[in-house]
């Protein structure tokens, strides 16, 4: 893993998730796969393998460079921006 510029820019303490699952999935009728947190904002996004990764999309739109897994027993963070593991 390596530090970027982008996780050194994040809000401390990270922001609280906004929900306990994907809402765009809810509404689409999907499950997600995994979830994933934006560290710039709280909104919680489903994983690139499911079907209509969420978590990418927000970084799409909004440009926020940096998300964590929200799966139980991970703390692992990866920056769109560098895709990379940070």
């Amino acid at each position: 893993m390596s530090e970027c510029p982008h996780a050194a820019a994040l809000p401390r303490p990270e922001p609280e998730a906004l929900s306990a699952t994907c809402p765009e999935c809810l509404t689409a009728g999907t499950q997600p796969v995994h979830l994933r947190l934006c560290l710039v904002c709280g909104q919680v996004g489903c994983c690139d393998s499911s079907p209509l990764r969420h978590a990418t999309a927000h970084f799409a739109e909004t440009g926020h460079p940096v998300m964590r897994s929200l799966e139980p027993g991970e703390n692992w963070r990866w920056c769109f921006v560098d895709g990379s593991l940070v």
